[in-house]
């Protein structure tokens, strides 16, 4: 049985009110804000008077004589009692008595956090949250958003920091432009973009940031705002076709690092096009079964996802070329980029992750170069080709999405999208 009381707090009542109990020097009443609670009234100011002459008492509004723009000024006298009719809400919803007093004093204290903490001094705050939570990805995100924002307003406001008031639909237009200014393209616009709007979002939610400053577009009604869909999001043709592969498989690098190069990228491709990041992660407990059928387990980082899967002949014996080298139990490293003594954290784990992963992209483009590939070679292309592979073999999309790991098929069918014309050129050319 649900508990229930007795008493449910009631909401206070907000009303504009039009004091007509006192005058001000130029003749004029002040329109002020009336909280009622439990019979007892109290009143703020608002800064707006109207004379007399131009208030309809009976109809309780502005008359039509009023020289200036009437429906304005309303407008600006709800927005101000708007945010003490949300006041009043929250404190109803605590269900926890409380007086009309209570409405000014959380008001009042929006008010103090608004002022106090601004956009880049929140970014801070949302960087450290990220960083404690382990969320070492998301921070990085954070802090280069932070510190392309912090670029731009220096030089166009000249100052540290602005208020969230200031981040308007015109902001963000100028952000935009400043930024394509130095090369960025729309992936990373709507990365950084979508970082913006989330710090807004829990701002809003948190209560230092107003709402209707929000300047993103929530639905068709609001495309007077920035909407992140203009952004072009489409991907180029990453995908490696299969004879360049060969190719690839066919190299026989001198070089130490070239070589594991090359098996990170075939062990990728062979393994679901596994990334990067969890690849290196991979410890020997997560290869299981006899040499002959031999699985691999891990969970990916990003989405904590688990995955299981055969592991293909090719990528076994990647696996065995490294078994003498780094193998030492059960909990160490299968590929020989992270040192248990050394890199004990998260974050000295993804620093190290970082400076490898430079490198290794640009020993793949070097293996391109020897290998007679046109295609540029980056540790995702391994993802792309694995995906593009599958598709073209008739394998199901959703068969593809689920080895992915996405979750969804339309976020598969952006890999797949770059090379449907293939398909479909194929198709035409089984007709002859």
């Amino acid at each position: 049985m649900s508990k229930t009381t007795d008493h449910k707090e009631g909401k206070a009542t907000v009303r504009i009110h039009y004091k007509t109990g006192k005058t001000l020097a130029d003749g004029s009443h002040p329109f002020v804000i009336r909280i009622t609670k439990n019979c007892k009234h109290l009143t703020r100011n608002t800064g707006i008077s109207l004379h007399p002459k131009y208030w309809n008492k009976e109809k309780k509004e502005i008359r039509r004589s009023y020289p200036g723009d009437a429906k304005a000024l309303w407008r600006k006298l709800e927005a101000k009692a708007k945010i003490y009719e949300e006041a009043a809400e929250e404190l109803a919803e605590a269900d926890e008595h409380y007086e009309a007093e209570t409405v000014l004093a959380k008001v009042s204290e929006q008010r103090k956090a608004g002022r106090r903490v601004k956009l880049l001094a929140y970014l801070a705050e949302r960087v450290a949250a990220q960083l404690e939570a382990g969320k070492l990805g998301n921070a990085r995100v954070y802090r280069e958003t932070s510190n392309e924002l912090s670029r731009f307003i220096a030089s166009e406001y000249g100052t540290e920091d602005i208020s969230f008031a200031q981040v308007t639909v015109g902001f963000c237009h100028e952000w935009e432009q400043a930024q394509r200014g130095t090369g960025a393209e729309d992936t990373t616009l709507s990365v950084r973009f979508r970082t913006l709007r989330a710090v807004l979002n829990k701002a809003i939610a948190v209560g230092v940031a107003r709402p209707e400053h929000y300047p993103f577009a929530r639905n068709r009604a609001e495309q007077h705002k920035y909407s992140l869909s203009q952004l072009d999001l489409s991907t180029a043709k990453r995908a490696l076709p299969r004879e360049d592969l060969r190719r690839l498989e066919a190299l026989n690098p001198t070089v130490g690092r070239q070589m594991m190069t090359k098996n990170v990228f075939l062990f990728s491709f062979y393994c679901g096009g596994i990334n990067f990041v969890d690849l290196a992660q991979l410890k020997w407990k997560d290869v299981t079964g006899p040499s002959d059928a031999q699985r691999l387990n891990y969970t990916r980082q990003k989405t904590s996802g688990k995955f299981t899967q055969k592991l293909l002949a090719p990528a076994a014996a990647i696996v065995a070329q490294y078994r003498p080298l780094t193998y030492t139990g059960p909990e160490s490293y299968i590929f020989p980029f992270l040192d248990m003594a050394k890199h004990t954290t998260a974050a000295k784990r993804a620093v190290r992750l970082k400076n490898v992963l430079g490198w290794v992209n640009k020993n793949l483009k070097l293996l391109a170069e020897q290998a007679g590939i046109t295609v540029t070679l980056t540790t995702y292309v391994a993802r792309h080709s694995f995906a593009t592979t599958l598709k073209l073999a008739g394998t199901n999309t959703a068969v593809i999405s689920q080895a992915m790991g996405h979750r969804s098929e339309a976020v598969t069918a952006v890999y797949l999208d770059s090379f449907a014309s293939d398909v479909v050129d194929s198709a035409f050319d089984s007709l002859l």
